[in-house]
């Protein structure tokens, strides 16, 4: 191995002990992660279920259709954002 591929197992190796004592551990860690989680699943469902509804409301008519749309819309985004947050919390 050279020097340069030493430096860099290196830096690697201390970005992963650092993010490793960043976590909290044991019943807080789980707390922690799992309200996180969950406010990155439902922050977007409850924004797309508002927006869709004032834009129902500005429509003459009784209509869901935005609000049916925006709330799916949420849900997508809310599942993909906690993927990604368990994600990295793997790495």
């Amino acid at each position: 191995m050279n020097e340069q591929d030493e430096r860099m197992r290196r830096a690697i190796g201390e970005q992963i002990r650092r993010r490793r004592e960043r976590r909290p551990a044991g019943p807080i860690g789980l707390i922690v992660t799992g309200g996180t989680a969950g406010l990155l699943l439902v922050v977007p469902i409850l924004i797309g279920a508002y927006a869709g509804r004032w834009l129902d409301a500005q429509t003459e008519g009784y209509s869901v259709r935005w609000t049916v749309s925006l709330l799916v819309l949420g849900v997508v985004v809310g599942g993909y954002n906690v993927y990604r947050f368990f994600k990295g919390l793997a790495e």
